[in-house]
């Protein structure tokens, strides 16, 4: 097969392959290879008969010339779940989108396009889920694939114990009992059970009793 690389309609020089992969490198980063990616192939028998494109792949280019923005968190130290954070991003330049990152998070990163150098990204409601260390970059409009190196990191603690709906979870407290240290909790249904008991003793005391005021004199 013979792979082609497409970024944004440019087309880099084909790789012939023997197996099912080709491999494109690059030994010198730059702003310039940042972009959209996608590839394609087809038989070098059939060159006419292309496959569809891939799915597309960002490349992001950090660029160490532009200054690293800063991060802050409020409230800052231990925030109680239910409550709501904030996490601001802040840089020297208002043309920027800002990124959060989360890390450790797979998920899509969050972005804003703030009206000034900075941007606040807020999360409410927190919970045990939101936990964890954040840092954000920007990346200029003008250059979509162009970033700033990340911030540094800040750290959202989040109190609480132990989610009941959790795997794991502790069970919650079943109802006391309301007897005295070592005797029987007196429920209906020991109650009536107790009840039954006295019932048939009594009745077999009277047939007991009964027998023996019918017996003849001398009978043993």
């Amino acid at each position: 097969m013979r792979f082609v690389l497409n970024k944004e309609g440019r087309h880099f020089p084909p790789v012939d392959s023997d197996g099912f992969e080709a491999e494109f490198s690059s030994s010198n980063v730059h702003r310039d290879l940042g972009g959209s990616y996608s590839c394609s192939y087809h038989s070098r028998s059939e060159p006419f008969a292309v496959s569809y494109p891939s799915d597309p792949v960002e490349l992001v280019v950090r660029d160490p010339s532009l200054p690293r923005p800063s991060i802050s968190l409020s409230p800052t130290g231990v925030t109680a779940p239910g409550a709501d954070a904030t996490i601001r991003c802040q840089g020297q330049r208002q043309d920027v989108r800002f990124f959060l990152h989360k890390a450790g998070d797979l998920n899509p990163q969050r972005h804003m396009d703030p009206a000034g150098a900075g941007a606040e990204f807020r999360i409410p409601s927190v919970g045990r889920q939101h936990r964890g260390n954040y840092s954000c970059s920007y990346r200029l409009q003008t250059e979509p694939f162009v970033s700033s190196y990340a911030s540094n990191s800040v750290e959202l603690v989040v109190a609480g114990g132990t989610d009941p709906t959790q795997p794991g979870a502790v069970p919650a407290p079943t109802r006391p009992s309301t007897a005295p240290s070592g005797h029987p909790d007196f429920t209906h249904g020991n109650i009536a059970r107790l009840g039954l008991g006295a019932a048939v003793l009594l009745v077999l005391g009277l047939i007991l009793a009964k027998a023996c005021y019918s017996r003849p004199r001398g009978a043993p």
